[in-house]
């Protein structure tokens, strides 16, 4: 394919009845989220999709609002049942932002979203371009939204080098962003730089011969569109390790520790960690008393965005429930039926999978 001269302009109203045009066509419009559209559903789910793909969140938004239909609803329950729910999803710290800001919008505003960008931002976890996608999508209002998906596509249309990460790079993509987004059809321009981004400007394998920005783009006509956006620095991840200790009474109980608030899992029941050389049976024998059954599992890696943890589950099963360990808000013996009903750390919620099916479990 021959490389035209690069575009030294784009029109900005030329870019968006291309990308309006190309919706019209193609876009997606029947993703849960999109029907009985309202701020409630848009927020959810667009706190949902930050760094998680449209597959994995669509069936815990449907969970989610069977569970919790409205903003009422969610600011009602306990930070517990929210979590429950969101197990799986990662990221654990919008879950309990979630929670957050449902509370300030019945208490502060009545129940009713804000409807500008300013007092939106002011809520827990939204920010500036969750902000401008709820007033978009769900208010008809013009307001720019700069995801991640968007993001890609203006850093490839107008050749922004460097990774947006960086203040610089972030403050030019604003402002192309602002520049573009019309005043008429502001809701489905918006849905549709999203759509364009997820479907054929994606990361790799960008399908430039199916886009409407094909002529106007400049790293197309460059012939580099895959060097845009500038990829985040790498790094070095540091390994931690931890034994997970899996206390079982001998009625076949397990007994949990939740979280602090911050950190990683935060709010999230646990099992009870324990320095990686530390002898668990002695410790446990020591503090709760006789050992009746114990046994290594097999260790694993899980990765966090800025550390690798190497997990050494220990299973041990107690003679009898130690007086040391008194149930309370932050430590709990729970029965089978109990542990579907909280919030539990991906990789302890594996854990209690194998426990009931040891086939399922492979290092």
């Amino acid at each position: 394919m021959p490389i035209t001269t690069p575009t030294k302009h784009i029109d900005d109203h030329h870019f968006a009845r291309q990308v309006l045009n190309w919706f019209d066509k193609h876009g997606r419009k029947h993703l849960p989220w999109q029907q009985q559209r309202t701020p409630y559903r848009v927020w959810v789910s667009e706190i949902m999709l930050q760094q998680t793909q449209v597959a994995t969140v669509i069936p815990y938004f449907e969970r989610f609002m069977a569970r919790f239909p409205d903003v009422e609803a969610l600011a009602r329950a306990t930070q517990d049942d929210v979590l429950h729910l969101w197990t799986g999803l990662g990221y654990y710290a919008r879950g309990r932002n979630l929670h957050k800001c449902a509370q300030s919008i019945v208490d502060q505003h009545n129940g009713v979203f804000p409807d500008t960008v300013e007092a939106l931002s002011d809520l827990p976890g939204i920010g500036r371009s969750t902000a401008g996608a709820i007033l978009s999508l769900s208010m008809g209002k013009r307001a720019t939204i700069l995801d991640g998906n968007v993001k890609r596509v203006l850093a490839r249309a107008y050749a922004v080098a460097g990774w947006p990460g960086k203040t610089a790079v972030a403050a030019t993509l604003w402002h192309h962003a602002e520049a573009l987004t019309p005043t008429e059809r502001c809701s489905d321009y918006t849905q549709a730089m999203m759509d364009l981004g997820a479907t054929l400007c994606t990361r790799s394998k960008p399908r430039c011969s199916e886009c409407p920005l094909q002529i106007q783009c400049i790293s197309f006509n460059n012939g580099n569109p895959a060097d845009y956006p500038g990829k985040k620095p790498k790094k070095v991840l540091p390994i931690k390790a931890t034994q997970l200790l899996m206390l079982q009474s001998p009625a076949g109980d397990i007994f949990l520790e939740q979280r602090p608030p911050q950190g990683i899992w935060g709010g999230l029941w646990s099992f009870p960690e324990l320095d990686i050389d530390t002898d668990p049976v002695a410790y446990c024998a020591s503090r709760y008393g006789g050992i009746a059954q114990h046994e290594q599992w097999p260790r694993y890696r899980h990765t966090f965005s800025h550390y690798h943890l190497d997990i050494q589950p220990v299973m041990l099963t107690l003679t009898a429930l130690p007086l040391s360990i008194r149930a309370d808000d932050q430590q709990r013996w729970f029965d089978q039926a109990a542990l579907n009903t909280i919030g539990l750390a991906a990789p302890v919620k594996k854990l209690l999978q194998t426990l009931q099916q040891p086939a399922l479990f492979s290092e």
